[in-house]
């Protein structure tokens, strides 16, 4: 894959027009070919294919396409260590302080890793001061925090301390590794925003963001990213072009109340299908203040559906998620959910 982008490169900045090819159609057509199969041959007869099936030069994306897909990655990536890091830093703390998980609403975020960074164990709770306390969750923080919430954490604090049956000293390693992970969670946000930010600052100029932006659901990480995974959309033929560039296969069988389970090739893009997966359950938390049609049908397939499971409603969803992106996008119009409702 590399070499390929590698030489994809070489031939755009050295104003080349060339076709992209997809490996399993390449295939079934120099099968047609071939008599023997060596990569020479291979080579050769692709080369003479193209005089006969005339194939299209592949679409040269502007260069910004090309720089938030990396970033889209890239985001990814730091998004799947921070679950990691956090599932590695709840295993820890269930042997040194299991029961600060419950110090904040809900055990993540800057100022609950910074709270575990300082307090591993018991012991660094109990042996300090109240006044050391509230200097400590002041720090915890670079929002303002008002004098009431401050005492309210250190009473907690000290009674989750005090509740607290630790099976390791004050010395274990294992409280280096609790501070280990909580202060790469931090450096990790941090990052991640980062990332975001620069994603956001690069698809704000760009029409579709603010397009993506109107669908009831899809915030700006959501829209940078599909952006970032999708490309400009424009560059496809089709609505069913998109899906086969997701690697999703939409084609299922309906007879009365009777609904065939809809099948994903996963041939095509994973990380496109992995956030529009997402991007229909957003779709759908959102609908009881912001209704949006893709929430109407996904509700309705449910409710008629005789099966449990939402993987088949939420694939058809996508289907019909791309086909509204693309529209709107083709045709530069923002979402409007009354129109849906005429047709």
């Amino acid at each position: 894959m590399k070499l390929q982008e590698r030489l994809q490169a070489f031939l755009e900045e050295n104003g080349y027009t060339y076709t992209r090819l997809n490996p399993l159609e390449t295939k079934k057509q120099l099968d047609s070919l071939r008599v023997r199969k060596t990569d020479k041959i291979d080579a050769e007869k692709l080369a003479q294919s193209q005089f006969v099936l005339n194939r299209k030069p592949t679409y040269v994306q502007e260069e910004v396409y090309q720089d938030l897909r990396d970033l889209s990655r890239f985001y990814q990536n730091l998004t799947e260590d921070t679950v990691r890091t956090k599932n590695r830093l709840h295993k820890v703390l269930q042997v040194t302080f299991p029961e600060i998980e419950s110090i904040l609403s809900a055990p993540t975020g800057e100022q609950y890793w910074q709270l575990v960074r300082a307090f591993p164990s018991k012991a660094f709770v109990l042996e300090v001061s109240e006044m050391e306390l509230t200097a400590s969750i002041q720090q915890s923080t670079a929002k303002r925090i008002s004098d009431k919430r401050v005492a309210y954490l250190v009473g907690k604090l000290i009674e989750l301390a005090k509740q607290s049956y630790c099976a390791t000293k004050k010395t274990s390693p294992m409280i280096e590794e609790v501070r280990y992970y909580a202060q790469e969670l931090v450096r990790l946000s941090d990052r991640r925003q980062a990332v975001l930010d620069e994603m956001v600052k690069s698809t704000q100029p760009l029409p579709e963001y603010e397009i993506l932006l109107s669908i009831p659901g899809i915030a700006e990480t959501t829209a940078t990213s599909i952006i970032g995974e999708l490309g400009d959309i424009r560059r496809f033929q089709s609505a069913n072009q998109i899906n086969a560039f997701i690697g999703i296969d939409l084609r299922h069988y309906e007879s009365g109340n009777f609904l065939a389970q809809e099948h994903i090739t996963k041939r095509g893009n994973p990380y496109a299908r992995k956030i529009l997966f997402k991007t229909i359950h957003n779709i759908a938390s959102a609908s009881h203040t912001n209704p949006c049609h893709i929430a109407d049908f996904y509700e309705k397939r449910k409710r008629q559906s005789q099966t449990t499971s939402t993987k088949p409603h939420t694939i058809a969803s996508m289907h019909r998620l791309i086909r509204t992106m693309y529209y709107l996008i083709t045709h530069n119009k923002l979402y409007d959910y009354t129109l849906t409702q005429n047709h």
